[in-house]
C-alpha cells in the first residue's frame, strides 16, 4: 500500500536523576561526596532509508517512545543513558512539527533527501548531576543532587515527496502509465478509463551510460491547485523532480479533447501550485501516434509550441518556459520514437542534476539549521509582566533548571537561585518592571521577587525568596 503522509507522536526518553550520596568506607569517617550522574534519555531519530518505498509502517502504530536514562548511584556510579529510537523513513519525507488540537502544520524540521541522512525530532532529557559536581571552596559537603530533565515530545508530519529525476504529467487518459511500462520494468495497471492510476508509480529507465527514475503521476484536472482530485495529493510528488515529461494525447481520447488546450491547462495548474515547478524544464511528448488520425495533431502542436516561445523572444528574466521544448512524438503501444525519447531525456537529466549537485554541495550544510535553531531557542528566555505584580518566565533553558531542582532541598534551592542570577535572569526582571515582592513564575513554580539590584546598582542578593512563595500556581 502507497501512504505518502501520516501523522506520528514522538517522546524522547527521560534523564536518569543524579544521586547524592557520600564516601562510606572503614577507617574513612568523612569521605567526600561520591554520588554518580543520571543517564540522559534516548533521543528520537527519524532517518531516510533508500529501502523505503513508503509511510506505511506508520498507518496502524502512532505513538513512539525512545528509552529513559538510568538512575546514578553511590560510589560515583553513573547511570546508562537511554538508547535513541530509530524510525526509518523513505528518501524524500520532509518533516514538520504538527499541532494535533489545531489540525495544523508547523515548522519545518528536516527534508530527507540523502540515504542515511537523519535528524533528532525529539531530543532526550538530560542527566542530573550527582552532588560530586556541586563542590566548592565553601560547600565541601554538597547535599542535593539534580533530577533528570522532562524529554521533548511533540507531533510531527511525515510527508512523502517521490524521489525521481522525470514525472510524466498530463491529464487522466493520456497514456501515461503505458509510456512508463515502455520505458522500465514497472507495470502499472493499464486501462480505458480515467484515473486508472490513483497512486503514483515509479520506474528505472536506461539509456546507455545513463540511468534515471521516472513517475507516473496520476491524471491531473481543472483545479488541482486547489485540491481538486486530490490535486495537492499528486503535485506533491512532481516537486523534486529534476524535468517534467508533459504527456499530450494526439488523439483528443474518447472525450474529444484539444491536446493545445490541456497543455495549456496543465501549465495553469502547475503555476497555480508552485511558480517554482511551472518553471520546471519540460519535455513535451506526443502521445498515440499509432492512431492514423492523430498524427495529423503533431505538427500542429509542435508549430503550436515553436509560436508561443518566439512571441516571449526578448524578455529580460530567464525562464525555461520561453525556450523552444524538445518535442517527440511517441506510440507507447506499438515503441515508436520511444528509443529517441528515453536518450534525450536520459541527457536531460544528467545534465539537470549535474547542476543540482554542485548547489548540494555549496550549500552542503542545511542539515544543521534545525540543530542550530534547537539550541539558540533553547538558551533564550522571556519576561512577561501579567499584570497584578505577577510575572511569568519562560525558556527551555531556565525551566530545565527549575525542573531538576529538588523543592525539599534548601540547598539545592539555592544554588538553583545563584544559576538563574549568573544566567540575568534578575537584571531581565528589572528591565521588565520587577520589584521585591513581586510575584515570579516559572514552569510551575511561584517565588517571592527579592532583589539587591537598583537601577544604577551592578551587584545584587538573592534572586528569589523560595520559603514565601513555595507552592505551585495553578497554569
Amino acid at each position: 500500500m502507497f501512504i505518502d503522509q501520516v501523522h506520528i507522536h514522538i517522546k524522547a526518553g527521560d534523564g536518569g536523576a543524579g544521586c547524592m550520596s557520600f564516601r562510606r568506607e572503614a577507617y574513612v569517617p568523612k569521605g567526600g561526596p561520591d554520588g554518580g550522574d543520571g543517564g540522559h534519555g534516548g533521543n528520537v531519530i527519524l532517518e531516510a532509508d533508500a529501502s523505503i518505498s513508503s509511510l506505511i509502517d506508520y498507518r496502524f502504530k502512532h505513538h513512539f517512545k525512545a528509552a529513559r536514562g538510568i538512575h546514578g548511584k553511590g560510589s560515583r556510579m553513573h547511570g546508562a543513558d537511554g538508547d535513541d529510537l530509530i524510525l526509518k523513513v523513505p528518501l524524500g519525507t520532509v518533516v514538520y512539527e504538527y499541532n494535533d488540537e489545531k489540525d495544523s502544520r508547523g515548522e519545518m524540521l528536516a527534508d530527507l533527501i540523502h540515504d542515511g541522512e537523519q535528524v533528532i525530532a525529539a531530543k532526550g532529557g538530560q542527566g542530573g548531576r550527582g552532588n560530586i559536581h556541586f563542590v566548592t571552596s565553601t560547600r565541601r559537603a554538597p547535599s542535593f543532587a539534580e533530577l533528570g530533565e522532562p524529554a521533548e515530545e511533540r507531533w510531527v508530519e511525515l510527508e512523502m515527496k517521490l524521489m525521481a529525476d522525470a514525472a510524466l504529467v498530463g491529464m487522466p487518459s493520456v497514456g501515461k502509465s503505458s509510456l512508463i511500462a515502455r520505458m522500465s520494468a514497472a507495470r502499472p495497471k493499464i486501462a480505458e478509463y480515467p484515473f486508472t492510476t490513483l497512486v503514483p508509480n515509479l520506474g528505472m529507465v536506461r539509456s546507455e551510460d545513463h540511468s534515471f527514475v521516472v513517475a507516473d503521476i496520476p491524471g491531473l484536472i481543472e483545479g488541482a491547485a486547489d485540491g481538486k482530485g486530490l490535486g495537492h495529493e499528486f503535485l506533491r510528488h512532481i516537486e523534486r523532480t529534476a524535468l517534467i515529461m508533459h504527456v499530450l494525447d494526439a488523439s483528443g481520447s474518447y472525450e474529444g479533447r484539444d491536446p493545445i488546450q490541456d497543455y495549456e491547462q496543465i501549465n495553469t495548474e502547475l503555476s497555480r501550485y508552485s511558480e517554482d515547478l511551472a518553471r520546471r524544464p519540460q519535455i513535451i511528448v506526443i502521445n498515440k501516434i499509432d492512431i492514423p488520425e492523430a498524427r495529423d495533431q503533431v505538427q500542429r502542436i509542435s508549430d503550436y509550441l515553436q509560436d508561443i516561445a518566439l512571441s516571449a523572444v526578448g524578455g529580460n528574466e530567464y525562464d525555461p518556459r520561453l525556450e523552444i521544448p524538445l518535442v517527440f512524438a511517441v506510440s507507447a503501444i506499438t515503441g515508436e520514437g520511444m528509443d529517441a525519447l528515453i536518450a534525450a531525456t536520459a541527457q536531460e537529466v544528467h545534465k539537470l542534476r549535474e547542476s543540482a549537485r554542485e548547489a548540494y554541495n555549496k550549500y552542503a550544510m542545511y542539515d544543521k539549521v534545525w540543530e542550530h535553531r534547537r539550541a539558540q531557542r533553547d538558551n533564550a528566555f522571556t519576561v512577561t509582566n501579567l499584570g497584578g505584580k505577577v510575572f511569568q518566565v519562560e525558556g527551555k533553558a531556565v525551566e530545565r533548571m527549575v525542573i531538576q531542582t529538588e523543592w525539599e532541598n534548601e540547598e539545592a534551592i539555592a544554588y538553583l537561585q545563584h544559576r538563574l542570577e549568573r544566567m540575568g535572569v534578575e537584571k531581565a526582571l528589572i528591565q521588565a518592571g520587577a520589584r521585591t515582592g513581586d510575584e515570579i513564575r516559572i514552569v510551575g513554580r511561584s517565588f517571592a521577587f527579592e532583589s539587591g539590584l537598583l537601577e544604577d546598582d551592578d551587584e545584587g542578593t538573592d534572586v528569589f525568596n523560595v520559603e514565601d512563595h513555595d507552592n505551585d500556581y495553578e497554569a
